[in-house]
C-alpha cells in the first residue's frame, strides 16, 4: 500500500454501537482474539462463519500493520466433552484430539489461514486460578458450596456490552438458578469434578474453570492485559463476553478489549440451525457436494453484520459465481500479471476498510472480470494483477482455473463449468470476437452440452437430457 495514501479501517464496534476509525493500542501492531470451538463434535456451518470473517480482517490487517497477532482458542474442557467422552466409551484426550484435528482440517478446506496462536484452555489452568483469586481478593468473587462465583451486583457497569439490565438479561435467560447464589445472575469461576472428570488441584479444592473464566486467563497470557480485537458470533455476546469483560475488568482494570466485533446468525433454509429441527449441517457434510472455497464464498456474500439464509439455493449461486471468475482466468492463463497497483486506489479495497463490506468488494470483483473480457491485450496483465489481489484478500480463486472447471462429479462437465463457459461465450461476443464465442459453442457440444441461444439469453441442456 502507498504509505502517502492511507487508506482508514472502519470497524464497526458493537460496544459503541457504530462504526469507528481502527487505531491500535500499540502502533505497527495489532492483537485479535476470536473464541474458538469447543472440541466434542464436528463444527457445523454456523460455527465457520466467524471462521472466515474474521480470517478475511486477519488477511485486511496485515494490509495494514507489519504485526498482527490473531489467538483463536480451543476449548477442551466443557461438560459437553465429558458428556461425549462417556457416551463413546472414550478418553476425554481421544475425544478433544479427534475433534481439534478434525476442525483443523474443515477450516483449511474453507481457505482459513492458520491462527498466530491457538491456546488450549487445559494449558492455561495455572491463570485461570490466579485469576480467579485475583477476583476473590478484590471482592468481585466468592465461594460457596464448592463453588467461585462471580458477583455480578459488585460492578456497577455489568450488561453494558448487551445494552440491557441485568434483570432484562435474566429474563428468558438459561442461568442455573442455585441457592447458594447470591444473585440469580452470579456466573461460575471454578467448580468442583468428580474424581473421574477431569479436574486440577487449587485453593478451593479439585476443580475445574467456568467457560467465560478461560478465554479472560487465554488473552491476558498470550496477549496482554488490553487487546484491540475479540471477535465472535452475536450468540456470545451475552452471558460469554459480557462474563469477559466483568472477569477481566474487575481483576486488571483498563479497557480489556477496544473493539468488539459480532457477526450475525446463519439460518438454514429460513430456519433457526438446531438439533431439534434436524437441519444441523456439518462443514464436513457439506465438503462432500461442494468445494471449501464454494462455501467460504457463499459465507462472505453477506454483510458479516446481516442474517445469512444459507441454502442450496445459495451454494449453487456461489458456485456459478466462482465458475465464471475463474473462466475469466482461463481466459487469460496465458498473461504474466503486472506488478499490482497500489491498494490505496482500488474500490475493492475501501468496501472491505468499510467495516468488511464483503457484498461489495465481491460486485468490484466481478466489475473487474467483465473489464479483463473488454480490456485491450497491453491491459489484461495490470487487470489480471488486480483481480488476483482483491482474491487472494478474500481467500478465493486460489486454483488452478482449468483443473477447477473441469472439477465434476464422474465425467459430466460441472455445471459451473457450463455457466462460466456460456459467461465466457457471451463476453467474446460483445467484443465481436466470434471465432472465440464459436470455439467455445463448439467445444461444449463435444462434451456433449448443446447451447440454444434466444431473445431470453442461452440455455443449455445435455445431449442425454
Amino acid at each position: 500500500m502507498d504509505p502517502s495514501k492511507p487508506v482508514p479501517l472502519q470497524l464497526y464496534n458493537t460496544l459503541s454501537g457504530r462504526k469507528e476509525d481502527f487505531v491500535p493500542l500499540q502502533a505497527g501492531t495489532v492483537t485479535l482474539y476470536v473464541c474458538g470451538p469447543t472440541v466434542y463434535n464436528l463444527a457445523h456451518i454456523g460455527n465457520a462463519r466467524p471462521v472466515v470473517v474474521f480470517d478475511t480482517l486477519f488477511r485486511l490487517l496485515q494490509t495494514h500493520y507489519p504485526k498482527v497477532v490473531y489467538a483463536r482458542n480451543i476449548t477442551d474442557v466443557d461438560d459437553k466433552i465429558i458428556a461425549a467422552a462417556r457416551e463413546g466409551g472414550r478418553s476425554i484426550e481421544s475425544v478433544t484430539g479427534e475433534f481439534t484435528a478434525k476442525y483443523r482440517q474443515d477450516m483449511a478446506q474453507l481457505n482459513a489461514l492458520q491462527p498466530t496462536l491457538e491456546p488450549h484452555a487445559t494449558h492455561n489452568i495455572p491463570a485461570m486460578i490466579t485469576l480467579t483469586q485475583t477476583l476473590i481478593e478484590k471482592g468481585y468473587a466468592y465461594e460457596a458450596a464448592g463453588h467461585v462465583l462471580f458477583a455480578v451486583q459488585s460492578m456497577a457497569d455489568y450488561g453494558r456490552l448487551s445494552g440491557r439490565s441485568l434483570d432484562d438479561m435474566l429474563a428468558g435467560a438459561r442461568v442455573e438458578v442455585a441457592d447458594y447464589k447470591r444473585h440469580p445472575g452470579d456466573f461460575v469461576l471454578w467448580k468442583p469434578t468428580a474424581d473421574e472428570d477431569p479436574g486440577w488441584d487449587s485453593p478451593w479444592g479439585r476443580g475445574r474453570p467456568g467457560w467465560h473464566l478461560e478465554c479472560s486467563a487465554m488473552i491476558r497470557e498470550h496477549l496482554g492485559q488490553t487487546i484491540d480485537i475479540h471477535g465472535g458470533g452475536r450468540d456470545l455476546i451475552f452471558p460469554h463476553h459480557e462474563n469477559e469483560i466483568a472477569q477481566s475488568r474487575c481483576a486488571h482494570g483498563g479497557d480489556f478489549v477496544r473493539y468488539w466485533m459480532h457477526n450475525a446468525y446463519l439460518d438454514i433454509d429460513g430456519e433457526k440451525m438446531s438439533k431439534s429441527l434436524g437441519n444441523v449441517r456439518t462443514v464436513r457434510q457439506l465438503l462432500q457436494h461442494y468445494r471449501g472455497e464454494v462455501l467460504r464464498f457463499a459465507l462472505l456474500s453477506a454483510h458479516y453484520r446481516s442474517p445469512l439464509n444459507f441454502s442450496a439455493e445459495l451454494l449453487e449461486q456461489a458456485e456459478a459465481t466462482l465458475g465464471n471468475l475463474y473462466g475469466t482466468l482461463r481466459s487469460v492463463a496465458d498473461v504474466i500479471p503486472a506488478a499490482a497497483p497500489p491498494l490505496a486506489d482500488e474500490p475493492f479495497y475501501a468496501a472491505l476498510n468499510d467495516d468488511l463490506n464483503t457484498p461489495v468488494a465481491i460486485a468490484e470483483l466481478h466489475a473487474l472480470a467483465r473489464q479483463i473480457h473488454k480490456a485491450s491485450e497491453a491491459a489484461v496483465p495490470a487487470l489480471k494483477a488486480r483481480l488476483l489481489g482483491a482474491a487472494e484478500l478474500l481467500g478465493i480463486l486460489r486454483e488452478d482455473p482449468q483443473a477447477w472447471l473441469q472439477h465434476a462429479s464422474g465425467e459430466a462437465i460441472a455445471a459451473a463449468e457450463i455457466e462460466a463457459s456460456i459467461e465466457e461465450r457471451r463476453q467474446a461476443k460483445l467484443a465481436k470476437d466470434y471465432p472465440r464465442a464459436d470455439a467455445i459453442r463448439q467445444s461444449l457440444l463435444d462434451r456433449g452440452v448443446i447451447l440454444e441461444d434466444s431473445r431470453d439469453g442461452t440455455r443449455w441442456r445435455r445431449g442425454s437430457d
